[in-house]
């Protein structure tokens, strides 16, 4: 029986901090070891300062991630007094150094950059006075390394939005589609619903003697469907509080539209006929999506909105740069709230939608695939036409 093998996982949170205060202070500590081999070049009392600063520098990265403008404000002063007032040159810069990239990660450029001016400054002025400790090579690097660790900082700062945009971006994309599909699928289902129970409410009133417990079931599903409606449109208002973007990669297509055509015919009472011109061929999938999309919200607002209508014909023209779709009922409009009358060149007949998106939500669409959509009266002011032009795309035109 072979032995689990376990993996080695990095500190995280506190220990992760506690991981960097020590990691830190042994470093300090190794290098400043020669203060107790040698001869004397100082006082017990100056020793014991250096090392009470040491401890205090590197137990202050504890609180690095934390609070690091705090830190790094605490850190400066308590190095330079350390190097002041020591003789020996331990590598309690090294705590100044982490203090800075973790000031430079958070964001804060600025205050890292001040505090790293101020470190060069201090030891300019130093050197300028007659420390013969730091020479012009040794500022000279010193400087790089605070530039070095301020730019490092910024761009892990940077790269952190980065990933942290690229999340929000994701989550709001899949919310949207989320949002669509409920829209597309849920609530075209639930208004073919909603319009075959009040059908078939209607037909049953005329009969001579109906079933009441049919009767009342039908007025049942005809009110509850309504009421998911209405609790639809709330939920999509939750959803979509942000700009919807273009479609995202979901199954639905027009490999798919016989399905859509032939569910509508048989639950709406519908004649739906479909026409295609020209040569079919593969679609990018976002426009293909649109397109379905575009043809499913119009199916929908016929069976919903126009009153009297028996036929649609729903046409597909695969032209050489662009699908042309037009999706045309024979009815007489209807009230559509907000939506006006389609014999005034207002709206009705496929202008309607789940809540009051159906127009609008396909022009989305449409632009959002590079293309365009218009919809109005049928000429003559019956019916009504939906018209949308998608491109392909400079990768599918044909030259």
């Amino acid at each position: 029986m072979p032995l689990p093998v376990r993996r080695f996982r990095l500190p995280q949170g506190r220990a992760a901090d506690a991981a960097l205060a020590a990691g830190a202070g042994v470093l300090v500590a190794l290098s400043s070891l020669h203060a107790f081999v040698g001869d004397r070049r100082e006082s017990w009392a100056t020793t014991a300062l250096g090392w009470v600063l040491i401890a205090l520098a590197c137990g202050a990265l504890y609180f690095a991630r934390r609070h690091p403008l705090a830190v790094g404000v605490f850190v400066l002063p308590v190095v330079s007094i350390y190097y002041v007032s020591s003789v020996h040159d331990g590598g309690l810069f090294i705590v100044l150094v982490i203090a800075l990239y973790a000031v430079a990660a958070s964001g804060r450029l600025r205050a890292a950059a001040a505090l790293g001016g101020l470190a060069v400054a201090g030891s300019t002025a130093g050197t300028l006075s007659g420390n013969d400790d730091i020479n012009g090579a040794a500022l000279f690097m010193l400087t790089g390394w605070v530039v070095a660790v301020v730019v490092l900082g910024a761009m892990w700062h940077g790269r952190r939005a980065h990933v942290e945009n690229e999340a929000r971006r994701r989550a709001t994309e899949e919310r949207l589609r989320i949002a669509r599909e409920l829209h597309d699928v849920i609530g075209h289902n639930i208004s073919l619903i909603n319009v075959q129970s009040g059908a078939a409410l209607h037909r049953l009133k005329k009969i001579d003697a109906p079933d009441p417990a049919a009767a009342d079931a039908l007025a049942t599903i005809k009110e509850t469907s309504r009421e998911t409606l209405r609790d639809l449109r709330t939920t999509l208002g939750v959803l979509r509080h942000v700009d919807e973007g273009a479609p995202t990669a979901p199954v639905p297509g027009l490999a798919r539209l016989g399905e859509l055509t032939e569910r509508t015919a048989d639950t709406a009472g519908l004649r739906v006929r479909t026409v295609v011109a020209g040569a079919r061929r593969a679609l990018p999938a976002e426009l293909d999506l649109a397109a379905y999309r575009v043809v499913q919200e119009s199916l929908t607002n016929v069976a919903r909105h126009a009153r009297g209508a028996t036929s649609v014909t729903v046409r597909l023209d695969y032209g050489e740069r662009e699908l042309r779709l037009e999706v045309e009922d024979d009815g007489r409009g209807g009230a559509v709230p907000g939506a006006g009358d389609a014999r005034d060149g207002a709206g009705g007949g496929l202008a309607g939608g789940v809540g009051g998106s159906g127009i609008d939500g396909m022009r989305e669409r449409a632009r959002a695939v590079g293309g365009e959509l218009a919809a109005g009266p049928r000429p003559g002011g019956t019916g009504f036409v939906v018209t949308a032009r998608l491109p392909y795309g400079t990768e599918h035109a044909q030259t």
